[in-house]
């Protein structure tokens, strides 16, 4: 029987601090109070003193309520029961479905240690040419998608999560707004993607506490279906409202601030997330896919500052299409040599004419003389955004590969691309 305590000395906004012997930090408490029982965790320890983060808020809460050690962190049930389900930041059913309090395990834990893991060596394909073609997705890779307020990120992760080929999507939600809470929710149901999925949500509405859990029991559900032999993409949005709630909770507690105000640790924290990023050689594997919002559209700022130290590159949502120049998968070279022998110099030569064709779009707008030259490069640039970077577009890899020679085809003559002869006589369409 865990000791009770009633005796609060503090109330600082959500938080209240006990003297308490034998808590470990990040343990579960309940407050019981005159308006019920609410749900706390350990936030910091100063020898004696023990503050706790309060779920639900303080409201109602008095120096003489009672507090009671549960003696274990939050916990999240491991099973396949979770398969279809859509819970909040604390774990409670939020789809009126039963609460699963089997084979509980805690969640927060730390990241696989580097020897249990291999070189990332699989592509996860997503029919998005964008991603397919030009900066693979490959598995146990962690890449953050660095966006700004108003562009198209939770439309595209809800894309991604119905074609991705893999085993399971877990998607964790952070701040979000009810109607985008209502989208993810819709969209997987009515494209039949809901039924491999686990959504964990946090509303813009919810407590706070409960925004810094949903990384964490997204990550512990999918280590659990990982070391089972599961492919996991892990989906998690918006991990700038995952910070400003750290922020926040410091703040409560008079933290040192660092930049911006953020915590000291901040690096840390991410890093503690995005490194559970994981390929087992006898098992599944995790793969992590974040937004990061850009407040201002600087990538200055601490949140995509830091994330860009940890990640193995970023995708630029720009004008709702992934930017090919500010994009970047570092471990695309791991797999796009295996997927078909012209992959990596159709996609090199596709980039680079796109460049060309930015350099003579900028001629054109200031009045220079167009040459021949430049007017392939206008077209070919047209159909390149309408082919390529719309995110409408839903093809599979080859398809995708086949439309890019038949879109330099339609442009350009053979030898004016500076792709190798052999390439050319395979695939140069025959028709051209």
């Amino acid at each position: 029987m865990r000791k009770l305590y009633n005796r609060i000395l503090q109330i600082a906004g959500n938080v209240i601090t006990v003297e308490a012997d034998g808590v470990a930090y990040g343990e579960l408490a309940e407050v019981r109070s005159g308006r019920g029982t609410s749900l706390a965790q350990v936030i910091r320890l100063d020898q004696r003193r023990v503050s706790l983060q309060v779920f639900a808020g303080s409201r109602g809460i008095a120096t003489d309520s009672e507090v009671r050690f549960l003696g274990h962190p939050m916990r999240v049930s491991a099973s396949d029961d979770l398969l279809g389900r859509i819970f909040s930041g604390n774990g409670s059913p939020r789809d009126q479905g039963p609460s699963l309090q089997d084979n509980l395990i805690p969640i927060g834990g730390p990241s696989v240690n580097p020897a249990n893991r291999i070189i990332p060596r699989h592509m996860i394909r997503t029919g998005i040419p964008m991603i397919d073609v030009f900066n693979s997705l490959v598995e146990s890779q962690k890449l953050p998608i660095f966006s700004v307020a108003g562009e198209p990120y939770n439309a595209l992760l809800a894309r991604i999560a119905m074609q991705a080929e893999v085993d399971l999507i877990v998607l964790g939600g952070m701040g979000l707004k009810y109607d985008d809470y209502l989208f993810f929710r819709n969209t997987l149901d009515e494209h039949g993607a809901l039924s491999r999925s686990v959504m964990f949500v946090h509303t813009a509405s919810d407590p706070i506490v409960e925004c810094l859990l949903v990384p964490d029991l997204s990550l512990a559900v999918a280590e659990h279906f990982a070391i089972n032999g599961k492919r996991v993409l892990v989906l998690l949005t918006d991990m700038t409202n995952f910070c400003d709630a750290q922020k926040e909770i410091a703040i409560t507690m008079e933290q040192i601030p660092s930049n911006r105000g953020y915590p000291g640790d901040l690096y840390s924290q991410l890093a503690a997330r995005y490194e559970k990023a994981v390929d087992f050689e006898t098992a599944g594997s995790i793969t992590i896919l974040a937004v990061t919002t850009m407040p201002g559209d600087d990538v200055t700022h601490p949140v995509p500052d830091n994330t860009g130290y940890i990640t193995e590159g970023q995708f630029y949502l720009v004008g709702g299409r992934i930017e090919p120049f500010g994009s970047l998968s570092r471990l695309k070279q791991q797999v796009n040599a295996d997927t078909r022998a012209d992959h990596r110099a159709l996609m090199d030569t596709m980039i680079r004419l796109y460049a060309e064709y930015r350099e003579a779009l900028e001629k054109q707008s200031m009045g220079f003389r167009m040459s021949a030259w430049d007017e392939k490069l206008l077209r070919y640039g047209g159909l390149f955004e309408a082919r390529m970077m719309d995110l409408s577009v839903n093809i599979p890899l080859e398809e995708a590969l086949d439309l890019g020679w038949k879109t330099l085809a339609e442009c350009f003559e053979p030898g004016d691309v500076g792709l190798k002869s052999d390439l050319v006589a395979e695939f140069w369409p025959k028709s051209a």
